[in-house]
């Protein structure tokens, strides 16, 4: 793990990327960027001197960090809590694709500055996809959460033309923040704010439950919402993947619900992100990174 004091007296001589966050000591990405570059570079050997990092940025450093590592010459990085809603005020461009969602959680050096991108979502599409054998199309979603995780969720939703889309937020302020954000991208689709305490009576049968809340990181937090107050769903997707089995994925298990944890995402918006680096379809890097993680504890 590094900071930014070790830029003081950095001297790799490769291609970099890196991951910034606090606490960033969790981290998997390194663990299946590296493993999934040193896969690919049999096929690609321009990525042989590719490497991945980790940095602890605390969120005040944010825009020292940025300007450093531009200056430093790193091609791309990757942003985790607290930074993907905090970056979008210090990037120079924002991808078309990730304006509705207000956060970003890929950079791409331009000569000039950063270029921003989201990939959560495809991840989340992609791992509801591959875990539960759900499509967010047609399907009413459950989401739990109004923060930057949340928003990307809810922009993959409703741009993928999900049934329609109910959000749970303890705060009623955040909520309602979040709700009139995503009014001009649902369009026709029915959209919903509630309570986790105050469960509406027409919530739809058969929804996709998902999980975009910090709750679960610790395995003494309550669930985000009591599963036994909703009309039964058709699957339970918890975007925290350590530890591997939360209160909510507990609760689902219990009640003999399709669940999964958050791995199958990270894995998903990770292979997008290096794609937007290298272009390398991220369907030839995700195996690559699924692997590295299920070969280790």
């Amino acid at each position: 793990m590094l900071t930014l004091r070790d830029l003081d007296v950095w001297e790799f001589g490769g291609t970099a990327l890196a991951v910034l966050g606090h606490p960033i000591k969790h981290s998997l990405s390194p663990r299946m960027h590296n493993a999934a570059l040193a896969g690919l570079a049999a096929s690609e050997p321009r990525l042989g001197d590719w490497q991945y990092f980790r940095f602890d940025v605390p969120p005040a450093d944010l825009p020292d960090a940025l300007r450093q590592l531009h200056a430093r010459g790193f091609h791309g990085l990757n942003l985790t809590v607290p930074h993907k809603i905090l970056a979008v005020a210090e990037v120079e461009r924002i991808d078309d694709t990730a304006q509705p969602v207000g956060a970003v959680n890929t950079l791409r050096r331009t000569a000039t500055g950063w270029h921003g991108f989201n990939t959560d979502g495809h991840g989340l599409a992609a791992a509801v996809r591959e875990t539960l054998g759900l499509e967010l199309a047609g399907r009413p979603v459950v989401l739990l959460g109004a923060g930057g995780a949340a928003r990307g969720a809810a922009v993959e939703c409703l741009q993928r033309g999900c049934a329609s889309l109910w959000i749970a937020n303890r705060t009623a302020a955040n909520l309602d923040a979040l709700l009139t954000a995503l009014r001009p991208v649902a369009g026709d689709i029915p959209l919903h704010g509630f309570s986790p305490s105050a469960v509406p009576p027409d919530l739809p049968a058969d929804a996709l439950v998902v999980n975009a809340t910090s709750a679960g990181l610790s395995e003494n937090d309550p669930a985000p919402i009591d599963l036994a107050a909703l009309p039964r769903p058709a699957g339970v997707y918890d975007m925290i993947y350590t530890p591997p089995l939360t209160p909510l994925l507990r609760a689902a298990g219990a009640r003999g619900l399709p669940h999964a944890n958050g791995l199958a995402m990270l894995v998903h918006q990770g292979a997008k992100a290096l794609e937007i680096w290298s272009d390398v379809p991220a369907d030839r890097a995700a195996p690559l990174m699924a692997r590295a993680l299920a070969s280790t504890d």
